[in-house]
């Protein structure tokens, strides 16, 4: 369901569908007319509200802002929808490709986990994306990475682009012995604006079923003769 952070969105949409219909309005005029939608007078007095809402080029408090080309990129708080988001800059979208990438992450010590089993679940919401927004968790050891899920491998409840309302992705991983540190967050890949919202990092029941070996990853060789 769309609020009035979305606007521009939905002037877009609204001006795609009123020319399917052979009625030519401005991108201007559009967005006067989502004003109207919201109830408010004009354009100028939502874009001011949009403004005061989304705080942009914040980072959350106690979150960190990693990637790749970083200065593509823009992050913020959207209190209305009590998310963050990350954002590709409007000036660098022709230049960003799938390999560029922003993530906002936390880090903390795994002695109280180790042996144990973490859950990260969030919703998330894409706006124009092209590449991929998803999350993504890791527990790092003595030489490295040594568990490790970001969901592109699953051909279903995986990354997700274009536009989408509110939907939620969840991993779970084991926490080794060896562990020494773990690592979350959500990433945006390419262009777009992506939202995370509900963010829940938690201990879970030693039974609780792994995310390795849902998708496209096989519990063995499966079809060596190539059947169709």
């Amino acid at each position: 369901m769309h609020t009035f952070m979305d606007a521009k969105l939905m002037a877009k949409l609204l001006r795609q569908a009123l020319a399917e219909r052979g009625i030519d309005v401005s991108h201007a005029g559009c967005l006067e007319l989502v004003a109207r939608q919201f109830g408010l007078a004009n354009w100028n007095i939502l874009s001011a509200r949009i403004e005061a809402n989304a705080q942009p080029d914040s980072v959350p408090r106690h979150w960190t802002r990693a990637g790749r080309s970083l200065e593509k990129y823009r992050t913020g708080v959207d209190q209305a929808q009590s998310a963050a988001w990350i954002q590709s800059q409007p000036q660098t979208n022709q230049q960003t490709t799938e390999s560029d990438f922003c993530t906002l992450m936390q880090s903390f010590g795994a002695a109280s986990y180790r042996g144990k089993k973490l859950r990260l679940s969030a919703e998330l919401k894409s706006v124009d994306v092209a590449g991929g927004l998803t999350i993504w968790l890791r527990v790092d050891g003595p030489a490295g990475s040594i568990r490790f899920e970001n969901l592109e491998s699953f051909s279903q409840d995986g990354p997700i682009s274009s536009n989408t309302d509110w939907v939620g992705r969840e991993i779970v991983l084991e926490v080794p012995e060896e562990a020494l540190s773990v690592h979350y967050g959500f990433y945006l890949k390419g262009r777009g604006k992506g939202l995370a919202r509900a963010m829940v990092l938690e201990e879970v029941p030693s039974t609780t079923p792994l995310s390795a070996g849902k998708g496209r990853r096989l519990d063995g060789p499966t079809n060596l003769r190539f059947d169709l």
